[in-house]
């Protein structure tokens, strides 16, 4: 019963490290590009754009790192153990 255990927690946290960098990383890159997009539309509001650009980078990377915190959950500090 324990390897059960431990095979799904390994499986599990693949999958929240996989699934949990899909959809920022998508995110950010749809984001760069429209962002370098509009620095090339309009060149004088670059520094506004690059500001909002990095932010929301920043809310986006904070969702994998949720991701990778249950992965980290799951393999040394499992709950179903």
């Amino acid at each position: 019963m324990m390897e059960l255990v431990t095979a799904a927690s390994v499986l599990g946290a693949g999958l929240a490290i996989g699934l949990g960098a899909i959809g920022p990383g998508i995110g950010q890159g749809t984001a760069s590009g429209q962002a370098v997009a509009g620095i090339a539309r309009q060149p004088e509001a670059e520094g506004k754009i690059r500001a909002t650009l990095l932010l929301t980078l920043a809310f986006m990377e904070s969702l994998t790192i949720y991701g990778l915190v249950v992965a980290l959950v799951l393999l040394f500090a499992n709950p179903f153990v």
